[in-house]
Parts: structure tokens; C-alpha cells; sequence
């Protein structure tokens, strides 16, 4: 079963985010034990500055379980957080592992971008195709 990736984004809370406890209370909302989790992934990646081979470490030296653990990781990487470097990749020389991703930021670049444009395209056509898509959501 796919967790859900629900994500806690309310405009006002994004610009009182100052570490990394409110940037993960944001992507696990009500969990803080993933959000835990997620937020020693997120530091161990931050800190390293070559390819994770796993977040193993992380069991022992902070008393993540192993199932917390895949959880949060299964989550920030649905969400483009974070990604895994196949052996195969050519472009970071047979390495495996856990790197930060830039997906979800280029993501949410790219959205607010389609929500300026769609807010300032004022043309007469373009009203009467939303009107009509609107329609076929009834």
C-alpha cells in the first residue's frame, strides 16, 4: 500500500519557515516520528557532499527504526526531495545511493510560474476555455 503523500502547504506558514524542524513538519505533517526520520536523512544528505550509500547509520546512531526509516525515505523521495543514484549512472561514475534532489523545487518554480501565467492571461478565448472545461467538471 502507497502512504499518502499529503503535504501541510498553507501560504502564510511558508514564509515563517527558518530550519529544518518546520521544513519537514511541512512534508509529514503529524508524524514526528518520520519527521525525525526524515529530517536526519535530510541533514546526513545536506552534510555529505558526495552520494549516501544508505541511511543504515542512521538506526544505531539516532534509534530511527528500520521501518520508520524506509517510510520517510519512500516519502521524500515521492515528493523529490530526495532521489537514488543507480550503480548504472553513468554521470556519477558506478556509485550508489541517496543524494538531495532538485526536483520538487524546479517543480514549485514551474508551478507558480503556470499560476502567473494562467492569472494574467487575460484573453477573451482563454475565458471562454476555462468556462468550458469548468463545465465538464459538473
Amino acid at each position: 500500500m502507497t502512504e499518502s503523500t499529503k503535504i501541510e502547504f498553507r501560504y502564510r506558514r511558508i514564509s515563517q519557515i527558518d530550519d529544518i524542524t518546520d521544513l519537514v513538519a511541512i512534508f509529514i505533517p503529524g508524524n514526528r516520528n518520520q519527521q525525525h526520520a526524515a529530517a536526519r536523512m535530510l541533514i546526513a544528505l545536506k552534510n555529505n557532499d558526495d552520494i549516501l550509500p544508505s541511511f543504515g547509520f542512521l538506526k544505531g546512531d539516532h534509534g530511527i527504526s528500520r521501518r520508520m526509516l524506509e517510510r520517510s525515505r519512500a516519502k521524500l523521495a515521492r515528493l523529490g526531495l530526495i532521489e537514488h543514484i543507480g550503480w548504472m549512472s553513468s554521470r556519477h561514475g558506478g556509485q550508489a545511493g541517496w543524494k538531495l534532489s532538485s526536483r520538487m523545487s524546479s517543480s514549485l518554480r514551474q508551478l507558480a510560474d503556470k499560476i502567473d501565467a494562467w492569472r494574467n492571461d487575460v484573453r477573451p478565448e482563454r475565458r471562454e476555455k476555462d468556462e468550458q472545461l469548468v463545465e465538464l467538471l459538473k
